[in-house]
């Protein structure tokens, strides 16, 4: 694999990328500060890097995007309330129950192909307290998760996220984008950040996944809301002091890492379609729409398809008893393609 130490195919996630040689380099020169005090310039600049490019007015540098969506959960909620999800979303499934654990919360599922809700399913997924003699919580935040993991890496419509944020908030309701690998959706859809983000009232945006960063994720909303995040982030032990070479990374990524992230799409286009003309393997072809390939081998099982492709020397995750899952980022090359094709073959 390309700028990546050993010998093996690692797909189990985009977030084993590890810095290239330039990342390295400005990382090493970041000019640092202490951002707990206030005063990390290369963590200020990415913050306002990030907050232009999606269109909100300010931005908080958080250590993870579980950090980052727990932050904006406790901001926008109140112990009791209830936030809406999709069922398997990253927020429901992959956080620890922080929702309920650090903000108090109680989760409505909303249920959808691909990992992805419609409005008409969140209208319906809405509670509030008024008018139900105080059985139910309210509803106070809607969560929308763009890709959608889960999903098999699948990519909003536009109009979707904006009937999803019309719906909340004549609810009376903020929304959040968990925009974990947000630019894979930009980068697939061709559709500007700032206007995919729009009317969400906060977005989370990860750098150490396709971006290829070691760390990191920014918050970005409205200044309020935002300060009420810092609050949080403090609380949750996320405050970090010379963080400045961190966020250069972040930097890095967002200048160099954004287009490219096209390659990864089609490299997982092209493990999808083979994998999925294999005679005892299947792929949901529609669902492959960014860098993830969910590839189920119910016939083998999944813990023994990834043991066997673990003995080629190409490394997968498995999501379920029957599905493993297969995620390209900056140091899958074409031959990494070639030989994972080979290894599905082989061990099927």
């Amino acid at each position: 694999m390309r700028d990546y130490p050993g010998d093996r195919v690692d797909l189990r996630s985009d977030t084993v990328t590890q810095p290239t040689p330039g990342m390295r380099e400005a990382m090493a020169s970041a000019i640092v500060g202490d951002d707990v005090l206030g005063d990390d310039p290369t963590v200020i600049e990415l913050q306002n890097r990030v907050a232009g490019l999606l269109g909100k007015q300010s931005a908080l540098f958080v250590p993870s995007g579980t950090m980052s969506n727990a932050v904006a959960i406790k901001a926008q909620t109140r112990h009791g309330d209830e936030i809406v999800a999709h069922r398997k979303s990253h927020i429901y499934l992959y956080e620890a129950g922080g929702y309920a654990a650090l903000a108090g919360c109680s989760i409505s599922l909303v249920d959808g192909q691909w990992g992805q809700m419609s409005p008409e399913g969140v209208q319906k997924a809405i509670r509030k307290s008024a008018g139900s003699d105080s059985h139910y919580p309210d509803c106070t935040l809607v969560c929308v998760e763009n890709t959608a993991n889960v999903g098999g890496g699948s990519i909003y419509e536009q109009q979707t996220l904006d009937a999803i944020c019309e719906v909340a908030h004549k609810n009376d309701c903020r929304a959040h984008l968990d925009g974990a690998r947000m630019f894979n959706a930009v980068i697939g859809t061709g559709t500007d950040p700032a206007r995919m983000a729009r009317d969400f009232d906060t977005v989370s945006v990860c750098l150490s996944k396709g971006l290829g960063a070691p760390v990191g994720s920014v918050l970005v909303g409205d200044r309020d809301t935002i300060a009420e995040s810092h609050r949080w982030r403090k609380m949750f032990g996320g405050g970090m002091r010379q963080s400045g070479m961190l966020a250069a990374a972040g930097l890095y990524a967002l200048d160099n890492n954004i287009e490219r992230l096209s390659e990864d799409h089609q490299r997982a286009r092209r493990l999808a379609e083979a994998i999925g003309n294999m005679s005892r393997l299947s792929v949901d072809i529609g669902a492959v729409q960014s860098n993830m390939v969910y590839v189920d081998c119910a016939e083998v099982g999944a813990l023994e398809m990834r043991k066997r492709l673990s003995q080629k020397g190409v490394d997968v995750l498995d999501e379920s008893d029957s599905i493993v899952r297969a995620v390209t980022h900056l140091h899958i090359t074409d031959e990494d393609i070639d030989r994972a094709i080979e290894a599905f073959e082989a061990s099927q």
